[in-house]
């Protein structure tokens, strides 16, 4: 069995170009498996690690433990990944991850227990968040590619790294290969999605001189044919042995690439034309490994979109900047003229404002009024469409709260949640980065889902599925338990 997730998949752009596709990837996924055109995942605020984590357990990210890819430390004042052990030790990793903080049971681990610790499964990715989420907590090894050195790597919660993935390291490692790799389009700009009409080619270039240049070549073409040239290696080397299942999980990307020039809307093009190309081998290679009428491969988006900032000023679109240092200094200052002197702010982290609850509370004030007057205050400031706080958030009474209900954990969310109009962004001042955020986007789309199996029927299914349907599903059809939060019944397949 092989589960892929592709971040910020589209079903349009899939659509768009699937007459430039080849036979064996997404065409093949279309013609011959069940094609779910619009899954809904339905939380607000979704990234790679969490809309990965829905997939996997079928539970949202207020359930699952992973509501995003970084979350704020209230005690250490930090943002980090959830996933982050300090218990754990990194193999041929200077990070350390497990999967302690995924509350629930996975795919992964359904197939693990239903096997009496028999199957063999493993994950690969770019991203090591993402490889621990697709291992889940009984998997052999979560493989990811090591920010800083180029080499796969693990955690030792897993044990040491997967011989195969040694052998890859030392012979055909990314950091081997760096100063050859570049990124140039595959196909005529013609016949590109983008803007040939401006007469921009692209043409990336990476050099280990770079000190971010591995976290470059995750977010391109050359990391997800990196990621599946691991994968092929370890469905290679998988036990023939029918009594003996084995899995496989990758991850992949087609996420606007952040380094682009202008709109980037021709890479996006070519690294799903790539993109498919990798899928057909990855498939092909599944196949042969244990025949087409035993292998089980589906795949699923993360669920979101972020869209590329056009910051041309001559289309005079309405925006502005939201700065956190000016918002967070107005709002003390006015909590102050309110009930003296104090911090009564904790951090503001991106759309999270976070109040310093024991200042409060040692002034004997209540923190959800505190809080209540904050999301009042804010709600006045330019750019700010809308607030919610904490306790308006976990008793949802609107789609909009519904929405960021299923999308927050209480363990990591703000007090109150600050919301943007269009066309404004974040600048984060505040935490000493002038880093800004994208333009605002209310752009809701539509992310799909494949599923080829013995005795799933070749149907295009246009209604609306929810996303937590996607690991019952996937479950039912193994014929094995459901992950043990999953939140939906398995759609009907056969």
């Amino acid at each position: 069995m092989v589960g892929i997730v592709v971040d910020q998949l589209r079903t349009d752009h899939l659509e768009q170009l699937q007459n430039l596709f080849g036979d064996k990837g997404f065409r093949r996924l279309m013609h011959d498996g069940l094609y779910l055109r619009d899954v809904d995942f339905k939380a607000s605020g979704l990234d790679a690690s969490s809309g990965t984590a829905v997939a996997m357990t079928g539970s949202w990210p207020s359930y699952n433990g992973i509501p995003a890819a970084l979350v704020y430390d209230d005690e250490l004042h930090i943002m980090r990944p959830p996933l982050a052990q300090p218990s754990s030790t990194g193999a041929l990793s200077n990070d350390s991850f497990s999967p302690e903080a995924l509350r629930l049971s996975t795919i992964a681990d359904e197939l693990a227990i239903a096997a009496d610790g028999k199957a063999a499964i493993y994950s690969v990715a770019a991203d090591p968040q993402q490889a621990v989420i697709l291992a889940g907590h009984a998997a052999d090894n979560a493989i990811w590619l090591n920010n800083t050195s180029g080499f796969w790597a693990t955690s030792n919660y897993y044990g040491t790294l997967n011989n195969t993935a040694q052998r890859v390291n030392s012979r055909n490692a990314v950091m081997q290969r760096v100063d050859t790799m570049l990124w140039r389009p595959l196909t005529a700009t013609a016949r590109l999605k983008g803007n040939p009409a401006k007469g921009r080619l692209f043409d990336y270039k990476f050099t280990r001189a770079d000190r971010d240049v591995y976290r470059k070549i995750a977010l391109t073409p050359g990391g997800n044919q990196a990621v599946t040239d691991m994968a092929i290696e370890l469905i290679n080397q998988l036990p023939v042995d029918p009594t003996k299942q084995g899995m496989v999980n990758v991850a992949y990307t087609v996420a606007p690439y952040k380094y682009a020039f202008g709109d980037g809307e021709a890479e996006s093009t070519d690294a799903y034309l790539r993109l498919d190309a990798q899928i057909g081998r990855l498939i092909d290679a599944v196949e042969k490994y244990c025949g087409k009428e035993n292998a089980v491969i589906w795949l699923t988006s993360t669920g979101y979109y972020d869209a590329v900032a056009n910051e041309d000023k001559r289309f005079r679109i309405p925006g502005g900047e939201f700065s956190l240092r000016r918002a967070k200094s107005l709002l003390n200052s006015y909590l102050v003229a309110r009930h003296g002197n104090g911090e009564y702010i904790s951090s503001i982290r991106g759309g999270n404002l976070y109040l310093d609850h024991k200042s409060i509370e040692a002034r004997n004030l209540d923190p959800n009024s505190i809080a209540d007057e904050a999301r009042q205050f804010l709600a006045q400031m330019s750019g700010v469409e809308q607030t919610f706080t904490r306790a308006e958030i976990l008793s949802p009474t609107s789609p909009e709260t519904v929405a960021l209900n299923v999308g927050y954990d209480p363990k990591y969310g703000g007090d109150v949640l600050i919301r943007l109009s269009p066309g404004w962004s974040i600048v984060d001042d505040e935490n000493g980065s002038t880093q800004r955020n994208k333009p605002m986007r209310q752009m809701p789309v539509m992310t799909p889902a494949f599923i080829m199996a013995p005795g799933v029927v070749n149907n295009k299914v246009n209604a609306t599925v929810d996303a937590t349907a996607l690991a019952p599903t996937i479950t039912d059809i193994l014929r094995i338990r459901s992950p043990n939060g999953a939140r939906s019944r398995a759609i009907p397949v056969r």
